[in-house]
């Protein structure tokens, strides 16, 4: 009779079928049984293992992964505090190798971090990851086209696998994994019950300390161990880790500024112009900011923890900007004052109030070469007026001066009162 437990296990290994094995079989036994009778047997054989056995698993093909129902307190020693831990677990399809671990959430940096420690513990990646629909890593379940999250979907990517999450409603689909949690919760967390734990790092050393014996503990129906049938069908068929190490990104969507900036956590970085109210997607690490249009990247900076400030690379400001992008806040203001402190109160006051300095430049020179046609004497009235006023633009200018409006007589008490250094102009630095 035919070792039907040697035969389902071989069955996972790459390109073999029971074609393959009845001819071995034959060649070993030339009176046995013919093809048909052959696979008949092993049906019927195979219809009495459990049905997550019944499941084909190709080797290296898929890993399972999901969140065990159980969690862990960990104690904080200083406070008494205590907290639940979540469990991870990742069960390899064709031998049912299994990791596990406690993070303090389900949450994407803590979902994204125990598959990168996970693929480092296998030594290698699976073809297809089989998550369940959890928000980390599905974003909108569908039976066709799920929405994968850009983080996880970046992880995947950086590490050469497909993402398949489980069908709703379809429990094969993940029968391997909740298997795997079972017997996770059966031989780990049972063993765990009456330990205290005073740190997440205690608690994975004591997750791997019998985590190693499950994995060693032999099958019940099929020869050898999950050890073991690692050693001989998953691990020779998994991918090779990538050559970089994985690190977290953070994916946001934003809308290009009027001045062709992006906003991210209060910092602001600039992109191509063109691009000026159009969507984009940002990728988010802990050194770099990433723009990118219809799956194209447009943009890099490094990233910066200074709020209210601007990053802005030449190439991407228009021509008339680029132009500009010589002067500087206190240059403008030193042109201006060689005409007189009211023309340098108004530049001061454009240059206060605009959201990036690019956008005020403009204004400014035009204002301060209206001396060039009207007369510096004739200009600082003018701005005097527009202070007065609140008028301090250079359209309003240009129609005091047009109408020689400066020359009228202001108010004593409506006059303005100008320092003589304008303190409140923030420095060179503050637009870099």
């Amino acid at each position: 009779m035919p070792d039907w437990a040697w035969a389902h296990a071989e069955l996972r290994r790459p390109g073999v079928t029971l074609a393959l094995l009845w001819q071995e079989y034959r060649l070993a036994h030339p009176q046995g049984f013919q093809y048909s009778w052959f696979c008949e047997h092993y049906r019927l054989w195979a219809a009495k293992v459990d049905v997550v056995m019944r499941q084909e698993h190709r080797a290296g093909e898929k890993l399972f992964v999901d969140y065990a129902g159980q969690t862990v307190p960990v104690i904080d020693r200083r406070t008494g505090e205590i907290r639940q831990t979540q469990i991870f677990v990742a069960v390899l399809g064709a031998s049912s190798y299994t990791f596990a671990e406690a993070t303090w959430s389900q949450k994407l940096p803590d979902w994204l971090g125990s598959h990168a420690r996970c693929f480092a513990f296998f030594g290698g990646t699976s073809q297809i990851l089989v998550p369940d629909n959890l928000r980390s890593g599905v974003t909108k379940a569908h039976r066709y086209e799920p929405d994968i999250n850009p983080s996880y979907r970046d992880l995947a990517e950086h590490y050469g696998v497909a993402v398949l999450p489980a069908r709703s409603r379809k429990p094969r689909d993940k029968a391997k994994v909740e298997v795997g949690v079972q017997v996770v919760e059966r031989w780990i967390l049972a063993a765990l019950r009456n330990r205290q734990f005073f740190s997440l790092g205690e608690l994975n050393t004591a997750i791997g300390v019998l985590l190693e014996r499950l994995n060693q503990r032999p099958f019940k129906k099929l020869p050898g161990s999950r050890r073991s049938a690692f050693e001989t069908i998953d691990q020779p068929a998994l991918q090779p880790l990538p050559e970089h190490p994985y690190v977290y990104a953070e994916w946001k969507k934003v809308r290009v500024h009027i001045d062709y900036h992006v906003e991210v956590d209060g910092h602001y970085y600039s992109v191509p112009y063109q691009l000026v109210k159009h969507p984009l997607e940002v990728r988010l690490t802990a050194q770099t900011v990433e723009c990118f249009h219809a799956n194209q990247r447009v943009a890099s900076h490094l990233r910066s923890q200074h709020k209210g400030r601007h990053t802005t690379q030449t190439e991407h400001m228009p021509k008339s900007h680029r132009e500009h992008a010589e002067w500087t806040p206190q240059r403008l203001i030193r042109w201006a004052e060689q005409t007189g402190p009211n023309t340098a109160g108004v530049i001061a006051y454009i240059l206060e109030r605009r959201i990036h300095p690019q956008h005020g430049f403009r204004a400014c020179l035009g204002i301060l070469r209206l001396s060039k046609q009207h007369g510096e004497a004739r200009l600082e009235a003018a701005c005097q007026r527009a202070l007065a006023l609140g008028a301090c633009s250079y359209k309003s200018l240009e129609s005091i001066l047009r109408q020689g409006l400066e020359r009228l007589a202001l108010a004593q008490q409506n006059l303005p009162l100008l320092p003589e250094e304008h303190i409140n102009l923030r420095g060179p630095g503050y637009y870099h």
